[in-house]
């Protein structure tokens, strides 16, 4: 990530002269705002004479994050996401300001790649910066046991968006915010953010507040529908949206898919010493958005038909969005244990991920992974590094079959990891929380103590929602090109051609990544399914403007 230099980069002489082709300079005052936390959007203020201060409202005092004097600009992140503002910028010392309106500067970021990559730096930078010192700016109310609490957080973290959170179980300064913003016990979880209280928020609630999900559609929709936000889905995004798509992701659950949950990933092409699935899945949306791809997020579509040549899809809001050619990346999710208690612990000691969200809950305290794929293979060392004793639960007798050589070799040099074969989980223990699971193994069933289980076991694919509409194998993944059969292909022959690479059973529909019926279940070869399906979605629309 770019480090606390990026974020206050000068601009020269030739920068700002760039900039001022496109903004409007305006005098600016002691104590004038340019913009409030909580403001829904600003423009984008380079700072020619005088000093801003960027500041959060914390325990009803302005706490300093950064200030800009002569040659500095303004922003983060939420220029171009779209989301509400997190600070502050007030005036501290007369002068006088450049305004760039948002859409100008996202058409610069477009075209002018030095001083893109500067802005883009920085905004980077910042995000960073105010993840830690803004995160009074959204404050989250909820117990550690309630999975209400921490659907929001995850939300919240997957998404990175600035935020603390306060738990009424260990932490005694909640009862006075309780007291100030009249909220009772039943209303728990609360988000607090701009002075204004969500009672009993869904993430799909705090995300239309906060700005993270798509206003107004354009007239005639969008050339290119991308569902789904994991690898396939951002270099869809990335590729479609830099070629002059008019892009739409939408994401069920928080941009970055499994790959942004993965705590670390070393094996991706560029990245000798690792990468976080957070840090790269964030840089590819930065990427696409930068080209102009709009995100909605959470956004579950549940339906798929055609109407007057175009994709409609219908989202569990009831809104309908209309695409002229759509790509599937919604992957694959984890399939859930068959063991009892389950429910009764998950998202209260039962994960599907393991971040440093998940990781918090038992720092220190022994866990289990189950599962001997990658993930679970990344997730236990990862856990064993914070503190935790890990057992490793699988039902094959070793890993061998299953794992990476670079991870296997880590966890057999690891005393810290205990992989225990030819077992299954069978039952969870616990009353509030998970003290332990009960596993089924060659010497018979035996209890081993944890407060936490994290799950990586199979790969559901998320295709229900295509079941009507296109082809689909016996498992559930999405059939294309040379894996459809001939009964998949009537009327094809009227069209003059066969399926597209990545085209399924239905013309115009792509399916890419781990959704796809036979893809290679990498980051990499993701990233390369959905980059390569744009090429074929430009052969379709081209077909489509001149058939």
């Amino acid at each position: 990530m770019a480090g606390e230099t990026d974020a206050f980069l000068q601009l020269n002489v030739a920068e700002l002269a760039a900039l001022e082709q496109l903004g409007v300079r305006r005098a600016v005052s002691v104590g004038e705002y340019l913009y409030r936390e909580g403001d829904a959007g600003y423009d984008f203020y380079v700072v020619l004479a005088g000093a801003v201060e960027i500041i959060v409202n914390s325990e009803g005092r302005d706490r300093l994050i950064a200030r800009h004097t002569a040659g500095r600009f303004l922003g983060e992140l939420n220029l171009l996401t779209g989301q509400r503002v997190f600070v502050s910028a007030r005036v501290i010392e007369p002068g006088e300001v450049l305004a760039v309106p948002r859409d100008a500067l996202r058409r610069l970021i477009a075209t002018d790649a030095n001083l893109s990559d500067k802005i883009l730096a920085a905004f980077l930078a910042r995000r960073t910066i105010l993840m830690t010192g803004a995160s009074s700016a959204i404050r989250v109310i909820g117990s550690r046991f309630s999975p209400d609490s921490e659907r929001v957080r995850e939300f919240l973290v997957r998404n990175r968006i600035p935020h603390e959170w306060l738990d009424p179980d260990a932490d005694s300064d909640v009862e006075r915010f309780l007291r100030e913003f009249d909220v009772a016990p039943r209303d728990l979880p609360v988000v607090i953010v701009s002075s204004q209280v969500l009672r009993r928020p869904t993430p799909g609630v705090l995300a239309d507040y906060l700005g993270l999900t798509v206003g107004t559609m354009p007239a005639g929709g969008f050339d290119l529908i991308v569902v789904g936000a994991g690898p396939a889905g951002l270099a869809a995004a990335v590729y479609g949206a830099s070629e002059g798509l008019r892009t739409l992701v939408l994401e069920m659950v928080a941009v970055g898919g499994q790959a942004g949950s993965s705590s670390r990933i070393e094996n991706y092409l560029g990245f000798p010493t690792g990468i976080s699935g957070g840090d790269l899945t964030q840089r590819a949306t930065v990427q696409a958005q930068k080209f102009g791809a709009s995100f909605s997020s959470p956004c579950t579509v549940e339906s798929v038909r055609e109407e007057a040549g175009h994709f409609v899809l219908r989202l569990s809001n009831g809104t309908e969005v209309l695409g002229r050619a759509v790509i599937v990346a919604t992957g694959a999710h984890y399939r859930r244990l068959d063991a009892v208690g389950l429910t009764q612990f998950e998202s209260r000691g039962v994960y599907y991920a393991a971040t440093d969200l998940e990781a918090r809950s038992c720092m220190g305290l022994p866990a289990v992974v189950a599962g001997g794929g990658n993930s679970a293979g990344q997730a236990a060392l990862f856990l064993a590094n914070a503190g935790s004793a890990v057992t490793i639960v699988i039902r094959r007798s070793d890993l061998a079959a299953s794992m990476s050589r670079y991870l296997l070799d880590r966890i057999e040099a690891d005393k810290r990891i205990v992989v225990r074969g030819n077992s299954r989980i069978v039952a969870l223990e616990g009353d509030e929380s998970l003290t332990g699971v009960r596993i089924s193994g060659p010497s018979g069933e035996e209890t081993l103590a944890c407060s936490a289980l994290f799950s990586f076991i199979g790969a559901e694919p998320a295709s229900q929602w295509l079941s009507s509409f296109a082809a689909l194998d016996d498992r559930g993944f999405v059939l294309t090109d040379r894996s459809l059969g001939r009964d998949h292909l009537n009327g094809w022959e009227a069209l003059g051609r066969s399926p597209l690479p990545f085209e399924t059973n239905h013309p115009g529909l792509f399916a890419v990544g781990d959704v796809r019926s036979g893809s290679t279940k990498r980051v990499a070869a993701a990233v390369g399914e959905g980059s390569a399906a744009v090429r074929s979605v430009y052969d379709y629309l081209a077909f489509d403007r001149h058939g």
